[in-house]
């Protein structure tokens, strides 16, 4: 959700290089392509609601009362929904450390995470990983999916699909820090064929780097989190091969 979507379709058109169409919701939403498949939506920001721009990932699940009953008992807030969402139902939520994240009942596209030109991975930067996996894996039933498989590791916690990681938990989540990109939150990574060309796109279109500002090395190199020219979040990683 951005405050303006001009600006945002034309940055994240020249940083990753997408392309647009209308959505079946109205016209302040769009879809953005990558290669003509659709890989994230980008909407107007409703008025009274936070001034920064966000990225939200949305979970698919059967049954979204049950989803916002589950978040309710287990400490977590439904702050909007479920509600009717063109021809779903979603809701808009927080985990027990207040990390926001969305989910959706209804029709989904036949992608996750990693695939194609998608969104490489979610990662939750948060208090207690361990907490923060009991939580989700709870809310969103991992245990009953036999294609999906948790792996706990020392400080940290991955979600496999089919054998392929989509989704990392970490600590280093600070509940109490006064700059955003410390809280406990979900980031969404963008992979990119040359970070640091797109990092200099994204600079010379009107982004910025959170301060202190982040770089975190991985195996097959090195990510940067940036902000988009409303303040929102996201993080560029190197495309696998």
């Amino acid at each position: 959700m951005v405050a303006d979507l001009g600006v945002a379709r034309a940055f994240y058109g020249e940083v990753l290089g997408w392309r647009f169409r209308p959505s079946s919701l109205d016209e302040e939403f769009l879809v953005a392509t990558a290669d003509g498949d659709p890989v994230a939506g980008m909407g107007t920001r409703r008025p009274g609601l936070a001034p920064a721009s966000v990225w939200t990932p949305y979970f698919a699940v059967r049954d979204a009362d049950v989803t916002a009953a589950r978040i309710r008992e287990r400490g977590g807030t439904v702050a909007v929904g479920p509600m009717a969402l063109g021809d779903g139902r979603a809701g808009l939520a927080a985990d027990r450390d207040g990390a926001t994240f969305g989910f959706w009942e209804g029709h989904t596209l036949a992608w996750s995470p990693g695939e194609g030109r998608t969104p490489a991975r979610l990662d939750l930067q948060t208090r207690d990983v361990f907490d923060a996996a009991v939580f989700y894996g709870e809310v969103f039933g991992w245990a009953d999916e036999a294609a999906i498989g948790v792996i706990y590791r020392d400080d940290h916690v991955l979600v496999e699909l089919s054998g392929r990681v989509v989704l990392s938990l970490r600590g280093g989540g600070v509940h109490t820090s006064p700059l955003a990109h410390l809280r406990p939150r979900w980031l969404v990574n963008f992979a990119v064929d040359d970070v640091e060309r797109a990092v200099f796109a994204a600079m010379s279109a009107g982004g910025g780097r959170p301060k202190p500002s982040s770089t975190t090395w991985t195996a097959k190199g090195f990510s940067r989190t940036l902000q988009d020219p409303d303040g929102g979040l996201f993080t560029l990683a190197h495309r696998k091969r």
